[in-house]
């Protein structure tokens, strides 16, 4: 990464009147005052003044070109948080608009929760909603994370990996969900350098070498473009650039290659003077070189979801070499780089239509947050999101729909109405009849076939890409097992109470199943039917409630008399109910549910949790608790009204051996197969089988069966392979 110029209050105004020549710099200096004197004596990891931290801070909120009241909150930020100063000092030093960003900005990090992962989570959902309050939140805290980023190397390393993963799967997607380039492609180079050191170091070393070819190679380029424009009078600015780090690993991975077969790693930029001049442009490009088939993209016609606009193409340049162009308008390419930043109207105090896109997004995000309750689910439903590509199709009408990538016919449908989601049960493409799993295409035009009597599955989660439709379909299916849950919780306690002579209606009117329910922490009669019906509270705790002491021991029937109860699938259930609670497993020593640990415990096979791995329980009918880890996309699709707080018992990990699979992809070369296995078994680590074959492009793909004690150590195992020559990719096999 390149020494960045230190930065100071007169850099922060100079920067301000470079592009609001009439601003009033009163508030900033004031706001440094008060700063400098709160954070007097305070020192960062680094031992520097830690007053250098919110000055960085308020340097990258100017150099993106926003108003006096974000950057006096980029130089306020950790005031409430890390000194004395309070929220009403700030309001009325400073105004409600400062001490409101500044509060939205402390509170994205103040509570605490019983996880880590539920901390991460609830934390974004605080996100989204003081996004949608005020946008300019986000901004500063992307700044704030920003500087903590390029200044991470002064943390422990365990610490540096928490926080650059943090930062990859959110901040880096929102900044480029808000269309800001500069700052994503900037926030993604860091994490890959503290996530993936070997890769990072091993990408700089090889850019390094290949620089002077590179540059003597990008001046001819850029000179030959530009002499070739001057001929049809198009003025124009040209620039080419190596990718970023982050761009060129993403490529390794996707086409699992390594860094010398990745070809275009060159990028050129055409900046023009308007639209037409942008056709122009790439008519004298495809003129000039031949186009590579498939690799022409217009983002003019139709802009990505977050307002970027560029016309893309791979053109075979000089010497054979793939040459990736990028033709855009200087006011495409400000949009480019600062996202919804560059549209701030500073005289009015508020961002211009052309933003309207970025704020609707943050505003849709309020609609899923009504819906789905829990923080982890809300989180994976928005990074589907934020990580989506995007397809263009067209309603019979005419009208254009923007859905991410691997969309289908369900998604559509969804994005046109939740009824019509609903009640989808086939469509046409173009007026041919398809599936629903059907993958939509650019220009694809669609229409939906609905019936009254259909109504979502959990299928149906399978084939869906879109958040919206994800949401919608968790939301009826968890109404739907909530309503048949309440009806088998009524059915086990109407049936349990007959045996001792008690009417469950008469329960009900008596006002007693409600004091019952409060006693046992939940607020109504039916959110107790469905806690039985869950399994979350077992009858024999609701019995004490309902039926005086004097019949329960008249009536004590013992447990194998209660499995005789009601028939069929009642039978079954309550025999468990009664029985599982106490049943020991071989896993009983593995994991602890609700401190208590005689419980059936299941792993899900989707996702093979391991000790150290972040995990969640769900209370399965008859089958005890199912655990999968916090991640695993089959977790959030069960219903979350189950779900039951488990940890490892780390009392019982230390001799434990957990099987897990990996597998790597290498360069065909000898002696590939005994250095693997010698990477893997000097981490401690034994391997139980392997299995190797050759692809026809020279590569190598190895599956290891191995027997590892926790996640540190399977983590200790692939940055081990990483590191070694020859290695491509080395990633974890769930099932």
């Amino acid at each position: 990464m390149p020494k960045l110029k230190a930065a100071t209050l007169q850099s922060i105004c100079e920067t301000i009147s470079s592009y609001f020549p009439d601003a009033k710099l009163d508030l900033v200096k004031k706001a440094y005052s008060f700063a400098e004197e709160s954070h007097r004596g305070q020192l960062r990891s680094s031992g520097e003044p830690y007053m250098i931290h919110p000055i960085e801070v308020a340097q990258t909120l100017a150099d993106l070109r926003l108003d006096i009241a974000s950057i006096a909150t980029g130089l306020l930020h950790d005031t409430v948080e890390d000194t004395h100063a309070t929220l009403e000092q700030l309001d009325k030093e400073f105004g409600k608009d400062v001490s409101d960003l500044v509060d939205g900005v402390t509170k994205l990090s103040q509570m605490t929760f019983k996880t880590s992962e539920e901390k991460q989570a609830e934390n974004f959902r605080k996100m989204i909603l003081a996004m949608a309050k005020d946008i300019r939140v986000i901004l500063v805290k992307l700044a704030d994370r920003l500087n903590n980023m390029r200044t991470l190397e002064h943390l422990a390393p365990h610490k540096q990996k928490i926080i650059a993963q943090e930062t990859l799967d959110i901040y880096a997607p929102i900044a480029n969900r808000l269309g800001m380039g500069s700052i994503k492609a900037e926030l993604e180079d860091l994490c890959l350098r503290y996530l993936h050191p070997d890769v990072y170091y091993k990408l700089a070393q090889k850019v390094s070498k290949t620089k002077g070819d590179r540059l003597k190679y990008t001046d001819e380029v850029c000179d030959i473009i530009d002499e070739k424009l001057k001929e049809y009078d198009i003025a124009a600015s040209v620039a080419g650039r190596a990718k970023h780090f982050y761009s060129i690993f993403n490529k390794m991975e996707r086409r699992k290659v390594d860094f010398d077969q990745v070809y275009d790693i060159i990028a050129f930029r055409i900046l023009v003077d308007n639209i037409t001049e942008c056709y122009k442009s790439l008519g004298v490009i495809h003129a000039t070189y031949k186009p590579v088939p498939g690799r022409f993209k217009d983002y003019i016609a139709m802009p990505k979801a977050n307002g970027y606009q560029s016309l893309h193409t791979t053109v075979i340049g000089p010497h054979g070499e793939r040459v990736e162009i990028q033709i855009r308008t200087q006011e495409m390419n400000q949009t480019a780089e600062g996202g919804i930043a560059a549209h701030w109207k500073y005289k009015e105090g508020r961002f211009d239509s052309r933003s309207r896109e970025n704020v609707e997004w943050v505003n849709r995000l309020l609609e899923w947050h009504k819906d789905l309750s829990d923080p982890n689910e809300f989180l994976e439903t928005v990074k589907i999101d934020l990580f989506a590509e995007d397809v263009f199709v067209f309603t019979p009408r005419g009208e254009v729909k923007q859905l991410p990538h691997g969309s289908t016919p369900l998604d559509f449908a969804y994005s046109v109405h939740t009824d019509v989601g609903n009640k989808c049960v086939g469509a046409k493409i173009n007026g041919k009849i398809v599936p629903l799993k059907y993958r939509l295409k650019s220009g694809d035009t669609i229409e939906i076939v609905t019936s009254p009597s259909q109504s979502p599955s959990k299928d149906w989660l399978k084939v869906v890409r879109s958040s919206r439709a994800k949401a919608k379909i968790r939301a009826f299916i968890k109404t739907q097992e909530r309503e048949r849950s309440r009806e088998f919780g009524k059915s086990i306690l109407d049936k349990i109470l007959k045996t001792y002579s008690v009417s469950l209606s008469k329960v009900e009117k008596s006002n007693e199943l409600l004091k019952a329910a409060q006693e046992l922490s939940v607020r109504t009669p039916d959110e107790l039917f469905v806690a039985v019906g869950y399994g979350r509270i077992l009858p024999e705790n609701v019995l004490p409630f309902l039926v005086s002491k004097e019949v329960l021991e008249k009536h004590k029937v013992a447990p194998q008399e209660q499995n005789k109860l009601g028939k069929a699938e009642d039978e079954s259930f309550l025999k468990k109910v009664f029985t599982n609670n106490r049943r020991r497993s071989e896993s009983r020593n593995a994991i602890i549910v609700d401190n208590l640990d005689d419980v059936l415990i299941r792993f899900g096979r989707c996702c093979n949790p391991l000790p150290g791995d972040s995990i969640v329980g769900f209370i399965t009918r008859g089958r005890g608790v199912t655990v999968h880890t916090t991640t695993c996309t089959k977790a959030l699709d069960n219903d979350q009204e189950r779900k039951i707080d488990v940890q490892w018992n780390a009392t019982m990990q230390a001799n434990a051996k957990s099987h897990v699979k990996i597998r790597v992809l290498s360069s065909d070369e000898p002696g590939q197969l005994a250095m693997m296995s010698q990477a893997i078994t000097s981490c401690g680590v034994n391997i139980s089988s392997a299995h190797i074959r050759t692809t026809k492009d020279k590569k190598a793909i190895a599956l290891f069966d191995m027997e590892v004690s926790d996640i540190s150590q399977l983590q200790k195992v692939t940055s081990s392979l990483e590191g070694k020559k020859g290695i491509i990719s080395v990633e974890r096999v769930r099932s």
